[in-house]
């Protein structure tokens, strides 16, 4: 089987671990958790370990800006 968060196409999905960090992501952006955008926890992309409710950090490669970076909220 093929495991697809090697593909080049995939961008890097990093879980935050850290409640710290999520409330400086949070406070940052001056919404709630509830306020980011969604993936399913079905998605093959994610981290194995990552359980709803968890917050998981996109690094995309960006013509514009080199690399952009958006946040998920991880749903069931």
């Amino acid at each position: 089987m093929v495991n697809v968060t090697d593909h080049e196409l995939v961008p890097d999905h990093e879980l935050l671990d850290d409640p710290e960090r999520v409330e400086e992501v949070l406070t940052e952006y001056n919404i709630s958790k509830t306020d980011l955008p969604r993936i399913k926890r079905t998605d093959p992309a994610l981290p194995d370990d990552a359980e709803p409710g968890d917050v998981v950090k996109i690094t995309r490669e960006s013509r514009t800006t080199d690399q952009a970076i958006v946040y998920r909220l991880v749903i069931s």
